[in-house]
């Protein structure tokens, strides 16, 4: 039998999905015929035709677990009771089970015998070490005793059409630790463009990959936690260096009007109400929404727009924040009222008292940073995709969404509001609330490309 002839049926947990889709490219690119259902079904909906058929054509089944998804593993048990009823006794192939995070798959609901394996048909693959691949590729050639593949003339395969990236100019400024003007600059960014219907667009900003500083150095912790007298800086500690791929991320926070374009469209896990902000307006951010609805907002614009979004790592946020910088804000030493919109009747350094506004403001109206992107400071804070962590003891350099060993129930939020003080509107500053909390002080903005979670 050749690669080529191979169909591996991947069934996996949502939570898994950035890692099974990594998965599947390199099988793709290895040779082999992987098959996912991409139409991501949840717990609870009728499960279609396809999926019975595609695990009958496949010559193995990968149940892809991590820990987390064994815990709660009934959407891959399923698929699986189905490949044994389907295929009962002429199962062709080895039933893989692949931790996909090491925390360990332990799942002994599946080992029972109710649900009729032999042992013997168990592999477990340490997927993400690093003969992982090679490990399942020998395991396959072991049982399917591979033919060598006939060498083939290069073929030169045109590049899939990209869209075309626009261009657009803006100034940035820095300011001093009195909040004087010290500084001026013409920047340039690329974007593209989504359409979302009746003339509303969603601008995603091309964000270039690399290297920075997350967090705070315990000097400056010590610094403000005495200043300010509050404990929580020390979240922002052990700083460590991360290395972030390049993506795309939304010019402005999510605004009433693209929230309606979006919420107006057929559900997928839960409802969504159409106008949900405390303060109206089109151009205004949306907010009082909780983390389950940003990431319902997520699925729903990756279905509409053919596109993978998501809610942003809290690395990827405050790489982009930063971008560049190492101050405290994006302007610099401080930030003021007529840089972003907070509580600016409260100082941060030597700045003057400044407006405090008491709501909302339109996107697009404070100085951007030199990615271009628009509100990183105030406004609302912004919901990032990590489960909470007190430290970032263990956090992933990568700019990888951070899961392991953190909370479930509760997310980060990044970038202060119109409610909070200058010092939460900083670069660094880390919140978190209830993921199910909808305060009118929390919007969210969207990221698409690159991506893992561990």
């Amino acid at each position: 039998m050749k690669k080529s002839e191979i169909q591996i049926f991947l069934a996996h947990a949502s939570e898994d999905k950035p890692a099974v889709l990594a998965l599947y490219n390199r099988l793709k690119q290895a040779g082999y015929k992987p098959w996912l259902d991409k139409k991501d079904l949840i717990p609870g909906q009728i499960w279609r035709d396809e999926i019975p058929k595609a695990i009958k054509a496949s010559q193995i089944f990968l149940a892809c677990l991590s820990g987390k998804s064994a815990n709660k593993q009934g959407y891959i048990q399923r698929e699986l009771r189905i490949a044994l009823d389907t295929l009962g006794e002429m199962l062709p192939g080895t039933i893989f089970f692949i931790p996909m995070r090491l925390e360990e798959c332990e799942i002994p609901d599946l080992r029972m015998s109710e649900v009729g394996l032999n042992l013997r048909d168990i592999h477990r693959l340490d997927y993400w070490e690093e003969d992982g691949f090679e490990q399942l590729e020998r395991a396959i050639g072991y049982q399917f005793k591979l033919e060598p593949e006939e060498p083939k003339q290069p073929v030169i395969v045109p590049e899939e059409p990209k869209q075309p990236l626009s261009v657009f100019n803006f100034e940035v400024v820095g300011v001093n630790a009195k909040g004087e003007q010290i500084k001026k600059e013409s920047k340039q960014s690329q974007y593209f463009s989504e359409d979302l219907g009746n003339g509303i667009t969603l601008e995603m900003v091309a964000i270039p990959g690399g290297t920075f500083l997350m967090g705070t150095e315990d000097e400056e912790i010590e610094r403000l936690v005495k200043k300010f007298d509050w404990e929580g800086f020390r979240w922002e500690r052990p700083q460590h260096r991360v290395t972030v791929s390049s993506f795309y991320m939304g010019r402005y926070p999510i605004t009433q009007s693209q929230w309606r374009a979006i919420a107006a469209t057929a559900k997928i896990d839960i409802d969504l109400e159409t106008n949900p902000s405390n303060f109206k307006g089109d151009e205004l951010p949306v907010e009082s929404v909780n983390w389950y609805q940003a990431t319902e907002f997520c699925k729903r614009l990756s279905r509409e727009t053919k596109r993978e979004y998501r809610l942003p790592s809290e690395a990827e946020w405050e790489y982009a924040c930063r971008a560049g910088t190492t101050t405290p804000f994006y302007f610099g030493e401080t930030i003021t009222g007529e840089l972003a919109n907070c509580r600016a009747s409260e100082t941060y350094a030597d700045e003057p008292k400044g407006e405090y506004r008491e709501e909302t403001t339109p996107v697009g109206q404070f100085p951007p940073n030199a990615f271009g992107l628009y509100d990183m400071h105030g406004n609302v804070w912004e919901w990032c995709a990590d489960t909470w962590h007190d430290n970032y003891d263990g956090a992933p350099t990568d700019g990888s969404v951070w899961i392991k060993n953190g909370d479930d129930n509760h997310s980060s939020l990044r970038g202060g509001s119109w409610y909070f003080n200058p010092y939460d509107c900083r670069s660094a500053f880390r919140n978190f609330l209830n993921r199910r909390d909808d305060v009118s002080n929390c919007g969210f903005r969207v990221v698409c490309g690159a991506g893992r979670t561990l």
